[in-house]
C-alpha cells in the first residue's frame, strides 16, 4: 500500500478501533500527534510503534515541535526556549549563538526519534516583522540573513539527530497581523519584496536539500487571490519552478479558518492537490476527515511517494541510551547557561 496524501490526528493515547480503521485507509499517508496523544515517553513510544506497524510502508509519524510555546510533548522532555532566543543570542555572540541552535535543533529532533516519531514540523522560517501574534517569538529574527543562519544550524542539528526539518510557512507569515487559525490573512506587498526578505532564507536552506516545507494559509494579493497553501501560482510555479525545491510541500491544516476560501473539506483538499502539495493536514475534524475519504479521487503519484518516504526518521537512540549519554546531557547543560527563566531540567 502506498502513503496517501492525508495527514490525520488520533484520538487519545491508544489507538482505537476506529483510528485503525482510519489510518488504513489508502488515502491516508500520515499521523500528526497533539499534546491529548502524550502522557509520558514510554507511553507515546508505545503510540507510534502500533501507528507504524499497521502499514508498510509505515505511516509518517509527525508532530508540531519547536520549542516554547509551540511544544507537545513536555513532562520528560527537554523543555526548548522559542525561537527568539537564539536570535537575541546571535546579537550579542554570532558564533555561540549558531552553536546553541545546532544544539538545541538536534536535542528536540533526538528525543523525538527516541520514541519513533518521524519528523516535527520545525524550524519556522518567518520573519519577526513585529505584527504577528501567531509567530511573534516563534520566529529566530527580524533580519533574514540571520534567520537563514540560525536555520541552517538548526535543520543541520536535526539531520545529524536523524530527523527531516519541515521549513514553514511559505512563503512567509511574519508580516501579517491576522491568525491563519482563525482568519484568512492578507500581506498586500509586492512580491520583489516577499522574494528579497522572506524567499531568501528559503533560497539557502534549500541548498541544503532541505526535506519538505508548509505552505501558509495567508493570501499575498499582489501575486494571487488564492491562498498560498491552495495556489498553483504559489506552489508550482514560485517553490517548484523558480526556486527549484523537490522535497515535499505540506499544505497548512486544512481545519483552519485559513483555508475555507476553498469551500467544504473535500473542496480544501481538492484545491491543495491541484495547487501542488503532496501531504493535506487534516486535524481535529473527523467528519471532515471522512468527508474527504468518502469522496476525494486522487490516484498514487509516484514522484510524491519517492518525496514522503524520505521524511521518515532514521535509526537513533532509545529513550534510555539516550538520557544516559554525554551528548545529550551536553546539550542539556549548554542550553540551561542561556535559558533560564521557567527552564526545567528533567529529573535523569
Amino acid at each position: 500500500m502506498s502513503l496517501g496524501p492525508l495527514m490525520v490526528d488520533v484520538a487519545g493515547t491508544e489507538l482505537t478501533a476506529e483510528d485503525r480503521e482510519i489510518l488504513q485507509h489508502p488515502l491516508v499517508g500520515g499521523v500528526i500527534l497533539f499534546t491529548r496523544n502524550y502522557r509520558d515517553p514510554r507511553q507515546v513510544q508505545a503510540l507510534t510503534e502500533a501507528i507504524h506497524a499497521l502499514r508498510e510502508p509505515r505511516l509518517l509519524v509527525t508532530v508540531d515541535h519547536e520549542g516554547g510555546r509551540v511544544q507537545r510533548f513536555r513532562d520528560g522532555f527537554t523543555q526548548l526556549p522559542p525561537a527568539r532566543l537564539y536570535g537575541e543570542l546571535h546579537d550579542r555572540d554570532t558564533k555561540e549563538a549558531a552553536r546553541l541552535t545546532e544544539l538545541c535543533g538536534w536535542l528536540l529532533a533526538v528525543e523525538l526519534r527516541a520514541v519513533d516519531v518521524d519528523m516535527s514540523f520545525a524550524p519556522v522560517v518567518d520573519l519577526d516583522c513585529g505584527v504577528s501574534s501567531v509567530i511573534g517569538d516563534r520566529a529566530f529574527h527580524a533580519d533574514p540573513a540571520v534567520v537563514a543562519e540560525l536555520t541552517r544550524a538548526w535543520i543541520l542539528g536535526m539531520r545529524r539527530a536523524g530527523m527531516a526539518a519541515c521549513a514553514k510557512h511559505f512563503p512567509g507569515h511574519g508580516a501579517v497581523q491576522g491568525d491563519s487559525h482563525h482568519m484568512l490573512p492578507v500581506d498586500e506587498r509586492p512580491l520583489e519584496e516577499i522574494r528579497r526578505r522572506d524567499l531568501m532564507p528559503y533560497q539557502r536552506l534549500f541548498k541544503l536539500d532541505c526535506a519538505s516545507v508548509m505552505m501558509a494559509h495567508v493570501v499575498y494579493s499582489q501575486v494571487d487571490e488564492q491562498p498560498a497553501s491552495l495556489s498553483r501560482r504559489w506552489v508550482d510555479e514560485e517553490l517548484r519552478g523558480r526556486m527549484h525545491f523537490e522535497g515535499v510541500v505540506f499544505c497548512d491544516d486544512l481545519s483552519m479558518r485559513g483555508a475555507e476560501k476553498a469551500g467544504d473539506y473535500l473542496d480544501r483538499a481538492e484545491a491543495a492537490l491541484a495547487a501542488g502539495c503532496d501531504m493535506l493536514p487534516v486535524c481535529n475534524n473527523r467528519a471532515g476527515v471522512e468527508a474527504i475519504l468518502d469522496g476525494l479521487k486522487a490516484p498514487p503519484n509516484p514522484v510524491s511517494q519517492w518525496r514522503l518516504v524520505r521524511l521518515h526518521g532514521k535509526e537513533g537512540y532509545s529513550w534510555d541510551a539516550l538520557r544516559s549519554g554525554a551528548e545529550w546531557r551536553h546539550a542539556r547543560s549548554a542550553l540551561a547557561k542561556h535559558y533560564d527563566a521557567g527552564f526545567r531540567l528533567e529529573a535523569t
